[in-house]
């Protein structure tokens, strides 16, 4: 007879996540699509993606947000 530990069972990860007044956070591979209709894939296993709308390198996440005052961050 053979027993599982649920201990061993592999953790899922979320593949998006919204980081509080920051970045969305993408693991694996995605495409995503620009305010001007471009297409952008995803070559890192973790990217940040820009929610704030400030980053000088959208899509992606520059680090902007910290600038930006608590009550205007994504």
């Amino acid at each position: 007879m053979s027993t599982t530990d649920p201990h061993d069972a592999p953790v899922a990860t979320p593949d998006v996540v919204l980081c509080p007044e920051g970045p969305m956070l993408l693991r694996g591979r995605h495409v995503l699509e620009d305010a001007d209709g471009r297409r952008h894939e995803t070559t890192r296993p973790v990217t940040a993606v820009c929610r704030c709308g400030k980053s000088q390198s959208a899509p992606w996440c520059d680090g902007t947000h910290k600038l930006l005052p608590p009550k205007v961050r994504p």
